[in-house]
């Protein structure tokens, strides 16, 4: 189901995917929150549909910010091979590994997923060689 939003115009555009990280403390006030503030935080969205409304925001220095329709995404994460079953709900548990030069880290950290969150398996996609010797495989969450 599509839900409406809005963006800066540079991002207005369909097939752009962003995470939605929360709300600004500095949009509290403003009377268009409740349209900036529907998505969930943590969440991956797409575009599919830029509409003609625009409207002036101060966070976007003086620009304006575009409405537009998104859908929600995976996010694509890495997951011990026993959890990795399409359908399943697991619970995520974030890497202890620091290893930043990994290929694998950003799936290892995904992004807007949290630690001891709650997480249905769309996808699994395939193993991941470890360098630390884990038996990883890469899933799509929702």
């Amino acid at each position: 189901m599509a839900l409406i939003t809005l963006l800066g115009k540079a991002h207005a555009e369909v097939g752009r995917e962003f995470y939605y990280m929360g709300p600004l403390t500095e949009c509290k006030d403003c009377r268009l929150k409740g349209v900036c503030f529907n998505l969930e935080p943590g969440s991956k969205y797409r575009v599919v549909e830029v509409r003609s409304q625009q409207h002036d925001c101060h966070e976007f220095d003086g620009d304006s910010v575009t409405a537009v329709s998104v859908e929600k995404v995976p996010t694509a994460a890495a997951v011990p091979k026993k959890l990795a079953i399409e359908g399943s709900v697991i619970t995520f548990q974030e890497s202890k590994c620091e290893n930043i030069g990994c290929p694998n880290h950003h799936l290892c950290h995904a992004v807007g997923k949290r630690d001891g969150g709650k997480y249905s398996v769309t996808a699994v996609k395939g193993d991941l060689e470890c360098p630390l010797g884990a038996k990883m495989v890469s899933v799509d969450l929702f």
